[in-house]
């Protein structure tokens, strides 16, 4: 059975979606059968990865809609590990719709059940709130990995999405998990990065993945591309931290990456 982790935080401009497109990418050139599911309407996951809006065959919100199966939304990328299932800004009215729905928190969870052994992980980018979207990504998910961009305003944040996550837990979704907090956007240069960094580690301990995820410019640039870091160029710092980051994730379970790292 393959692992879903759900990449969340409600605060905008962490690096969420960076995370979710680059940590699929390098799972994915691990040779892991890896698929992006994009829960954000913006729908940058899939164009991301080079996916054009009107060439789509199919998104997420005909899943949780219409029950549309999931493997008919399923789309191709460059690397061959690696698939997606995009978005667009028609699931901006999921969140109302959705309402009406009987288990509408599980309309996810149902869709992503037939490809569970189909895939090593299933990677889900969630929008930048905790409304009903994010809801159904956290039912589904085994896991939860927060991105934390390494600036004092995001701490605030992270309290009230923790709470959420233990209120999933208790009523929705019991066996749920913390993945790890994912340090991004750090800055050595600025006092404040360093701070945080050693508040979050402090009190979150064990929970804070090794790797931290460095300011640059090749990351920010590479969406621009349709292309994911690794694609894009391998011996940025960007690049290496994902999949350095890949390479944590694949360990914690005992599973070695192979020597190779591009599919």
């Amino acid at each position: 059975m393959g692992r879903i982790i759900c990449i969340s935080n409600q605060k905008g401009g962490v690096g969420k979606t960076t995370t979710a497109i680059n940590l699929a990418a390098s799972l994915a050139s691990a040779e892991r059968r890896t698929l992006l599911v994009d829960m954000d309407p913006q729908g940058n996951a899939g164009s991301g990865l080079g996916l054009k809006r009107d060439q789509l065959n199919g998104t997420i919100y005909e899943a949780l809609l219409n029950g549309r199966p999931m493997k008919e939304l399923i789309h191709s990328t460059e690397l061959r590990y690696l698939h997606v299932v995009p978005a667009t800004p028609d699931l901006t009215g999921a969140e109302v719709e959705l309402v009406s729905h009987e288990r509408r928190e599980f309309r996810l969870r149902e869709a992503l059940r037939p490809l569970a052994k189909e895939y090593d992980y299933i990677l889900i980018d969630c929008p930048p709130s905790l409304g009903l979207l994010t809801l159904n990504s956290l039912v589904a998910a085994d896991s939860v990995l927060i991105p934390l961009q390494c600036e004092y305003y995001a701490l605030e944040g992270l309290s009230q999405l923790t709470h959420t996550v233990d209120l999933v837990r208790q009523e929705l979704n019991p066996s749920l998990k913390m993945e790890g907090i994912l340090l991004t956007m750090f800055d050595g240069r600025a006092n404040i990065a360093n701070q945080v960094v050693d508040e979050v580690r402090g009190y979150f301990k064990d929970k804070v993945f090794g790797v931290v995820v460095p300011r640059n410019v090749r990351l920010a640039e590479c969406p621009s591309f349709g292309k994911p870091i690794i694609l894009y160029d391998i011996k940025s710092k960007g690049c290496e931290s994902y999949l350095a980051l890949g390479r944590e994730i694949m360990n914690r379970e005992g599973r070695k990456p192979p020597a190779r790292k591009v599919a």
